[in-house]
């Protein structure tokens, strides 16, 4: 018996569209595809706004300060330097004397010198999410709330990974490490900032980035932050591309859920991994001192909150010697519940007498989304607890 024309019509749109969506999967198997899809580092609006022109995104005249940074593997590195703004208003004849845009010398400007200078300044290190540049959607409003909790000595830098905005080269997970790591170097050693007085700040890719660079310096030199803060962040890559969805609306792995073998064939083939929940649980392992707020919201469509009590867990299970299962640390964290989906997970071990102190909190409220969530006071909240202002 003939299919009536619309049961046609159904059915051929169910043959090219699944069609379609083989044939992209099987794109993503190759690395550079994968590349493109993960970082979207060409998606930028610097066509149209000018990152060298902070006012633009609402700044003051040289309140921000853009400059690069060399890497050495040969890299330039495009990055900003955030002034607070009581600090800013303080300096701001002697600010508007100095040529604006991307400076060749910033350790000559007056904005590094107010950094390096001041044994009383604070410095969030901020690493962002994937797509765009230092100036792109909410980043820039992120900016003014990190550095609002104490508007005469928190400063903000961030940069462009590799491949993002006006910074050479392409990204790749190991190179995107290396940014960040070189950035943090000249935090210290150019710009010397004691690590003490440095809070490592991320936003999805960025909690990432966040989570090897402070990873590589505990391995490397033992060197311990006032803190680090991870908001929307993902267990790794794997894992998360089983649920993820573009926007919140297209999904990528999840259409294979009813196929786990073909699910797990694709999640295998992802070559830029991000292990961060590996990288977490080492780092707290290693650490004799640690700082760590880990924030997400439950209306997060990109990325579910869930993959943030698995990075409270993997921390948790850091600080025991012999591990612990979930439920075991489960029954022991101190719970605060705040109404309508929200709540606060905290875990503590060792204590202030010589043994170090490990501290790791979960907020998961109810609003914020995947993108603006760093601007809310619960980003700048954090920072202030850190930094004890």
């Amino acid at each position: 018996m003939p299919l009536a024309p619309i049961f046609k019509r159904a059915y051929w749109s169910l043959v090219v569209g699944g069609a379609l969506y083989f044939a992209f999967l099987s794109s993503l198997l190759n690395g550079w595809v994968q590349r493109q899809a993960l970082y979207a580092h060409k998606v930028q609006t610097k066509w149209w706004q000018d990152p060298n022109k902070p006012e633009q995104f609402g700044f003051l005249k040289n309140q921000v300060r853009p400059f690069n940074i060399n890497t050495s593997d040969g890299i330039v590195l495009y990055s900003w330097h955030i002034l607070p703004i009581a600090l800013y208003t303080r300096n701001e004849q002697p600010l508007l004397y100095e040529p604006a845009g991307l400076s060749n010398n910033v350790a000559d400007t007056l904005a590094f010198k107010l950094l390096s200078t001041d044994p009383e300044s604070r410095l969030v290190i901020n690493f962002h999410g994937n797509a765009g540049t230092v100036a792109q959607g909410w980043r820039t409003d992120t900016y003014r709330a990190l550095s609002s909790s104490a508007s005469d000595k928190i400063h903000v830098l961030t940069v462009d990974y590799r491949g993002f905005g006006y910074s050479t080269g392409s990204p790749t997970e190991k190179g995107v490490i290396a940014d960040g790591i070189t950035l943090v170097d000249w935090a210290m050693n150019v710009a010397g900032i004691p690590p003490e007085r440095i809070i490592l700040f991320g936003q999805s890719l960025g909690t990432a980035v966040a989570a090897a660079v402070a990873e590589h310096f505990i391995i490397e030199s033992q060197t311990e932050f006032a803190g680090i803060v991870l908001v929307a962040s993902f267990s790794d890559i794997p894992t998360l591309m089983t649920t993820y969805a573009v926007g919140g609306i297209i999904p990528i792995l999840s259409p294979l859920r009813p196929y786990p073998t073909l699910q797990k064939f694709f999640a295998n083939h992802i070559q830029e991994t991000w292990k961060s929940v590996a990288r977490v649980e080492n780092l707290v392992r290693r650490s004799r001192n640690l700082d760590l707020r880990l924030i997400h919201a439950r209306n997060d469509f990109d990325i579910p909150w869930t993959h943030s009590t698995t990075m409270f867990h993997a921390a948790a299970n850091g600080t025991t010697e012999h591990g612990m299962s979930n439920k075991q640390i489960d029954s022991a964290k101190t719970v605060e519940e705040l109404g309508e989906g929200a709540f606060v997970w905290r875990w503590k071990a060792g204590n202030t007498r010589g043994e170090g102190l490990k501290r790791i909190k979960l907020e998961v409220v109810q609003h914020g989304g995947h993108n603006r969530l760093p601007t809310y006071s619960i980003a700048a909240k954090a920072v202030m607890n850190i930094f004890d202002i």
